[in-house]
């Protein structure tokens, strides 16, 4: 494997690792697993408002991990690449053994 190879993969995981570590961006992604959907009704499934929505998927879309695509006057969302579903299908059949408090609050040393 060459440098940049890794250097590239990297830089991929670390943006799909800041995506997760937020619990709406993460919901954002598996509900777009699913099925391609519109901000506003990201945005009620989630509880947040338009507003968050908005910023969680500029977030998304810097990442990579999401594109939008105009329908009329609105934008729909979906996953960027079909390949990120299969990547989370695996990822939630990882069982983990953690600590009860670990990684809750600003503290978390994980």
């Amino acid at each position: 494997m060459t440098t940049t190879a890794t250097i590239s993969h990297t830089a991929a995981l670390a943006r799909f690792g800041h995506a997760l570590s937020d619990s709406t961006r993460a919901g954002v992604l598996l509900a777009l697993r699913q099925a391609p959907a519109f901000p506003s009704d990201l945005a009620e499934a989630l509880g947040v408002s338009r507003q968050v929505m908005s910023n969680q998927l500029s977030c998304l879309r810097g990442c990579g991990l999401v594109e939008a695509v105009p329908e009329g006057r609105r934008s729909l969302y979906r996953l960027s690449d079909p390949q990120l579903s299969a990547a989370m299908e695996e990822l939630l059949r990882v069982v983990l053994q953690v600590e009860p408090d670990c990684c809750v609050g600003p503290e978390c040393a994980c």
